[in-house]
């Protein structure tokens, strides 16, 4: 059989082995031994804590391992808390971090006062969410109705956001003068319009009958002066009067579609007319573009007007519209104080008009 070494490999693992073993031999007797305090040290250096302690607020749910070492836990301590969230938990109340494996009694003790759960992480008893608690509402006081804010409505417990929000763009848009006016708010109810009235207060505005705008020839800026007449409502009223010639009556001012049936009470006692100041359409001369521009002349009697006037030459009362069937009695009434006939220079012609007009009027009326 044939050996596994030669007789050269063996001598030369002989004298290899021993020059091994007096190598490590010697390895050890130079490292130097370690005395039994730094033998300590060592085995107790994950129960040392920081250098400088510093007790401040923390929420165990957020901290780090270097503040946990400020506040004097260990290295072994901090990190069991680090473990502890990094598994999943969530510190909900203070009494959470005690549970932490290795956390003493002593040691919570010492990090109570200064432990301060997260909203994010707390859990409040059902008694005290936010959600429920009522605030104390402030004491009213007199307040302008003008002014007031949604805020300072629903500090005194009067309305609730939604409601003090609503009250605030109805007085925006339509104004509030008086108490009555204020119950027609929809959101106010009996119950706090009586609360409201011993603390609302009005602004003191002038008498609108002591300063009326008259109609026929006030401009837009004079319009808007009327309480109950916008932007908006004065250019349409504007317009509906060149068309018109100008208004006979305050009552031809709901024949505007902007100006709403509410807004009309307010402005009719604000308002006056001079009907000297409408302008007249000359019935036997006038353009067909003029008749159909006015409003109480629609289409169908433009077109009887314009083939009679062209068969029998003209009228010189409107008594004779009504006999010709070119317009009925309520028609030629609302029509006559805005025609005149003839000449127009013939101031006889208009006053005939102008006197059976009144009769035709007192009869329909």
């Amino acid at each position: 059989m044939k050996p596994y070494f030669s007789s050269r490999e063996i001598r030369a693992l002989m004298i290899f082995l021993p020059l091994c073993v007096l190598a490590v031999a010697g390895m050890r007797l130079a490292r130097p031994k370690a005395g039994p305090a730094e033998v300590c040290a060592v085995a107790h250096e994950a129960e040392r804590p920081a250098d400088s302690v510093r007790l401040f607020r923390f929420d165990p749910n957020t901290i780090d391992y270097a503040g946990l070492r400020q506040l004097g836990l260990t290295a072994y301590e901090a990190a069991s808390l680090l473990k502890y969230r990094a598994a999943g938990k969530v510190f909900r109340i203070p009494e959470d971090v005690a549970t932490c494996y290795g956390f003493t009694d002593s040691l919570y003790f010492r990090l109570a006062p200064y432990i301060r759960i997260g909203r994010k992480y707390a859990v409040a008893p059902p008694a005290y969410r936010s959600e429920r608690v009522v605030r104390q509402p402030l004491a009213p006081a007199p307040f302008l109705i003008d002014t007031v804010s949604a805020l300072y409505l629903r500090a005194i417990g009067a309305l609730s956001k939604r409601q003090a929000e609503a009250l605030v763009r109805w007085r925006d848009l339509h104004g509030i003068r008086d108490m009555e006016e204020l119950r027609e708010c929809y959101v106010v109810s009996d119950s706090v319009a009586a609360a409201l009235e011993p603390y609302v207060r009005f602004a003191v505005r002038h008498d609108p009958a002591a300063e009326r705008v008259e109609l026929n020839r006030a401009d837009s800026a004079a319009l808007c002066s009327v309480y109950g007449i916008g932007a908006k409502s004065a250019a349409a009223i504007l317009r509906y009067r060149e068309r018109l010639g100008g208004f006979r009556c305050v009552e031809q001012l709901a024949e505007v579609r902007e100006v709403t049936e509410r807004n009309y009470e307010r402005i009719v006692k604000q308002i006056w007319c001079d009907s000297c100041e409408i302008q007249k359409i000359d019935i036997n001369f006038a353009a067909p573009n003029t008749l159909m521009r006015h409003p109480y002349l629609p289409p169908r009697i433009v077109r009887k007007l314009l083939r009679e006037r062209q068969l029998k030459g003209g009228w010189t009362t409107v008594g004779e519209l009504v006999r010709q069937n070119i317009l009925t009695e309520e028609e030629a009434a609302r029509l006559a104080p805005y025609l005149r006939f003839g000449s127009r220079n013939d101031p006889g012609n208009d006053a005939a008009s102008h006197g059976e007009a009144l009769e035709m009027q007192e009869r329909i009326y």
